[in-house]
């Protein structure tokens, strides 16, 4: 697979991250992150595995927090495969960065977070 292939991979899974936390579907979200995916969300904590990341998102989404767009995005290709998203980011209700999201290509040809860090820096 060539490293376009992999980064459009990539993209399409942050795209149905996005479609799936801006149609309140928290299953949708965690379904984009490898089951030992760690997603370190500050100043939230620490959530280890796709159904503490499910019980993380699903408790956002009940807040009432939607419409999240992304800016300023950069894709780097890591050394250990995949690639490395770093971006701003904003919601109905809040903002941040996202520090170092680590996108792999998984057995079954989609991408998803092997690792997450993103930080919300104030609300709205």
């Amino acid at each position: 697979m060539t490293d376009n292939n992999i980064l459009a991979l990539c993209k399409a899974g942050i795209s149905a991250w996005q479609k799936a936390f801006n149609n309140q579907d928290a299953a949708g979200c965690a379904a984009q992150y490898t089951e030992d995916c760690i997603m370190q969300a500050k100043p939230l904590g620490v959530f280890k595995g796709r159904e503490e990341i499910l019980a993380c998102w699903q408790n956002i989404i009940a807040q009432g927090f939607s419409n999240v767009e992304y800016s300023n995005v950069n894709w780097e290709a890591d050394e250990n495969g995949g690639y490395i998203l770093t971006s701003e980011w904003k919601m109905n209700k809040a903002f941040g960065v996202v520090h170092r999201e680590h996108w792999v290509v998984e057995a079954d040809g989609k991408a998803r977070l092997k690792s997450d860090s993103f930080e919300i820096l104030g609300e709205k």
